[in-house]
């Protein structure tokens, strides 16, 4: 990632954080980009508030002449004068503002302990919004199947191949599109997920069956990147874009609706069918899913309405009604 380059409108001390959170602590490049925004837009707030510029750029400023001498004056208060504003003029409800506090933590963090050059760090006391836990929207086993027995068209079989992945393993999308062919084993697969930590997943049989399908029909003349496993029509490596439309469009081909569905949402479903037909153990489906930590994994562990129906009709009391009075 040329960090240097991509992000000349901030300042230079802000460009080294980004180096630093992508080659030493392994961000993703998408965690990168959002941090990059993220300061850009706590540069440009700044600016404003000391009166370096007007409001009125807000959008275009270019923050690299934000010098170290003006983040040393900010305080604690000032940096909730820039969460204020994000909320009041930018509409940054819980989520980006959490984000954002995140963003301002690590680089707090690492001007002061990493790199040493703030003596203070004002942003180790902010409190982020409490985000409200929604549970993940999923496809339900029969949804499943109608997905699986949708999948058509020109590379139906690579298709086919990719969606069981999806839905039998819980990979993220940018894990199952840098898949190699020498991450393959017999009955597991090596995927690198986030901060780049690889890990095992193992293949049940549909999964065999359907790599091995889409194996034997591979392209291997002219293929760009050869170690590829999942290739486009033009033999490269199959982007994310790609697949994320391909999965809108045999959900369309299934009767479901593109809307509420994406790639993301079979990694949902998969932990959801694992969890609820499965009883899988919630520390085995944390391995499974890549996650750091197991409060992550919970929110798949929730159950559907037909569990706590019936939950309720077993209760011992369910059927014990009221003794009528005998008529005087």
């Amino acid at each position: 990632m040329k960090v240097h380059a991509e992000y000349a409108d901030i300042p230079a001390f802000a460009r080294r954080f980004l180096v630093h959170m992508s080659s030493i602590s392994g961000k993703s490049d998408k965690t990168v980009h959002e941090y990059y925004y993220d300061l850009r837009t706590f540069f440009r707030f700044f600016m404003c508030y000391l009166n370096k510029a007007s409001f009125d750029d807000f959008d275009t400023l270019d923050t690299s002449s934000f010098s170290l001498t003006d983040l040393k004056k900010l305080t604690t208060d000032d940096l909730y004068e820039f969460l204020m504003y994000i909320r009041n003029s930018r509409d940054n409800y819980q989520n980006a503002t959490a984000r954002k506090i995140s963003c301002l933590k690590s680089f707090y963090n690492y001007m002061t302990v990493k790199s040493h050059q703030l003596d203070l760090n004002v942003a180790k006391d902010l409190e982020s919004p409490k985000i409200p836990k929604k549970l993940p929207r999923y496809l339900t086993l029969d949804e499943s199947v109608r997905l699986l027995n949708a999948v058509d068209g020109e590379f139906a079989v690579r298709d086919y191949a990719i969606i069981t992945l999806f839905l039998n393993c819980g990979m993220r999308l940018s894990e199952l599109v840098g898949i190699n062919m020498h991450d393959m084993q017999e009955k597991s697969i090596f995927i690198r997920g986030k901060g780049n930590k690889e890990r095992k997943v193992y293949l049940n049989d549909a999964c065999i069956d359907a790599l091995n399908d889409y194996l034997a029909i591979r392209p291997r003349d002219g293929v760009t990147d050869r170690d590829a496993l999942f290739l486009s029509k033009r033999k490269c490596r199959i982007s994310n874009n790609m697949v994320y439309r391909m999965v809108k469009k045999n959900m369309l081909r299934a009767g479901l609706d593109p809307e509420k569905y994406s790639p993301h949402k079979l990694r949902h479903t998969a932990a959801t069918l694992m969890y609820v037909h499965g009883d899988v153990d919630v520390r085995a489906l944390q391995e499974i899913l890549g996650h750091e930590q197991l409060s992550t994994t919970q929110i798949y562990t929730h159950v559907d309405e037909k569990q706590l129906h019936e939950a309720i009709e077993r209760n011992p009391l369910a059927n014990t009604k009221k003794k009528k009075k005998a008529a005087e």
